[in-house]
Parts: C-alpha cells; sequence; structure tokens
C-alpha cells in the first residue's frame, strides 16, 4: 500500500537537503524520487515537483 503523504514529506526533504528540485512519481504502483533535472520519464507519472527554493520555513 502506497503512503502518499509519507512519500511527499520525504521528497520535500529530500528537495532541502540536497538544495535541487526533485520529482516525485508514480509508476507501476511503485513511487519513486529523484532529482528533476535526471527525470525524463512519462510526465503523466509525476505527482509533484518540490522546489526547495520555493517552500520557506514558518519560523
Amino acid at each position: 500500500m502506497l503512503d502518499l503523504s509519507l512519500a511527499r514529506n520525504h521528497a520535500l526533504d529530500l528537495a532541502r537537503t540536497l538544495m535541487v528540485p526533485v520529482t516525485l512519481f508514480e509508476i507501476d504502483g511503485d513511487i519513486g524520487v529523484m532529482p528533476s533535472a535526471e527525470y525524463d520519464g512519462d510526465e503523466d507519472a509525476v505527482i509533484n515537483e518540490y522546489d526547495p527554493f520555493a517552500y520557506r520555513s514558518a519560523h
């Protein structure tokens, strides 16, 4: 069973750690995440893209 909420949180954390945009995608029921610059898969498989520079701390 996919936990999309958990995957989204980890993707955002990865983007913030690497300080590069990452793409969260689903293929054949599996979720993956990778740097957006390296993603060349099906655009319909993309769930979301996380840009660490677009999100700000609440503090």
